[in-house]
């Protein structure tokens, strides 16, 4: 982030030398080199605009906005430039009476005499035009304050840019933040949720299958390590769908030969695509939750699989029983914070559809690949 940071300054630094240096150069390709004295004269004189053009831009950029502008001291920002563009005025005014070539323009009529020699002969007589008129003078005034004030203008709308590109990223990071904050904390909340429902099956196993239940337990251990540590923001596929095959396995110890699940996982995902990761685990977790009953035939039917958008799609069907009150544990905590979560993590780009017959659940989940 520092070093970001640095170079972000070094090449904004490098951008201003290289735009003043293209100001103060310019000139040298058009100005007279007959004589060399005279060429550094009307450099020197060229340089009047560009140099006061620097010292008004970067005391508006460096100082004056942030200090004023932005701190909405409008008056006094503007009393400060206007001083600052009469002091310069002055400045450049006494700079062109001591620095610039003194160039004298004459004025003459040409007046034919008859000399004594009876020679008619052409004479110069020069002509005084008087001090410049004050039309002039509004003239030059206004040509050397014109670059001032587009200066001002130009420094307020880069410092106004960067200063939107700054709290626009502020924004960014901090959306990110709140975001990163709101997926924790739907984490930890599907952590105890998946622990509590899995919990919940192996404690059915220890009454009539003690070998059983500690198989589970063992199987459990390693998909809570998957849950708590393995799993980043993204995962390639390949680690959710081995994760997810060990979960069915587990959930299917205790079930009883009218039960009937089917699980089709296609073998044309691209193992590396990146997915986030248990979101799928849900609309399962939640099938072998409410699809199953011990008196009933029921099913799960899973499939996962790439359709012809390149989406993955996550298709569950399974036979629905509504749990009573006392067995509702948690229900619906599930549904709710994955909704949450594809919110966040594929915003407008996801699309999930639940749809509930009389005994019937269908969920069909699809993501985009990242």
């Amino acid at each position: 982030m520092t070093n970001n940071l640095e170079n972000k300054k070094g090449f904004l630094i490098l951008i201003h030398v290289m735009a003043w240096g293209l100001v103060f150069g310019t000139p040298f390709f058009f100005v007279d080199k007959d004589s060399p004295e005279m060429m550094w004269k009307k450099y020197l004189d060229f340089c009047v605009i560009p140099v006061s053009s620097i010292l008004i831009f970067y005391a508006n950029y460096l100082f004056l906005i942030n200090r004023l502008l932005f701190k909405k001291k409008i008056v006094k920002y503007i009393i400060i430039n206007t001083l600052m563009i009469v002091a310069l005025l002055i400045s450049m005014e006494i700079w062109r009476d001591w620095v610039s070539p003194k160039q004298v323009i004459e004025a003459y009529r040409i007046e034919k005499r008859v000399d004594d020699d009876n020679q008619i002969r052409e004479y110069r007589i020069p002509l005084h035009l008087g001090k410049p008129n004050i039309y002039k003078k509004i003239f030059f005034t206004s040509r050397d304050l014109f670059p001032l004030v587009l200066i001002i203008g130009l420094s307020v709308a880069i410092r106004m840019t960067q200063n939107w590109y700054r709290l626009e990223a502020e924004r960014r990071e901090l959306e990110k933040s709140k975001t990163e904050a709101e997926l924790k904390n739907l984490k930890n909340q599907l952590n105890p949720h998946f622990l509590f429902n899995t919990l919940n099956n192996i404690y059915s196993l220890i009454e009539f299958s003690p070998p059983k239940a500690q198989q589970s337990i063992q199987d459990l251990s390693k998909l809570l390590r998957y849950v708590l540590y393995d799993n980043q923001h993204f995962v390639p596929i390949s680690k959710e769908l081995v994760f997810i095959e060990n979960y069915i396995a587990l959930m299917k110890i205790r079930l009883s030969d009218a039960v009937q699940v089917e699980v089709n996982i296609s073998d044309g995902i691209n193992p590396d695509t990146k997915i986030a990761p248990l979101l799928f685990i849900t609309l399962i977790e939640n099938s072998f939750k409410h699809g199953i009953s011990y008196s009933e035939h029921s099913f799960i039917h899973i499939n996962l699989y790439e359709d012809e958008n390149n989406h993955i799609v996550c298709r569950i069907e399974n036979s629905y029983f509504p749990k009573n009150d006392k067995s509702k544990s948690g229900f619906g905590i599930g549904l709710v914070n994955l909704r949450k979560r594809l919110a966040l993590l594929y915003p407008e780009r996801h699309t999930l559809t639940i749809e509930k017959e009389k005994d019937t659940f269908r969920a069909i989940l699809i993501l985009p690949k990242l």
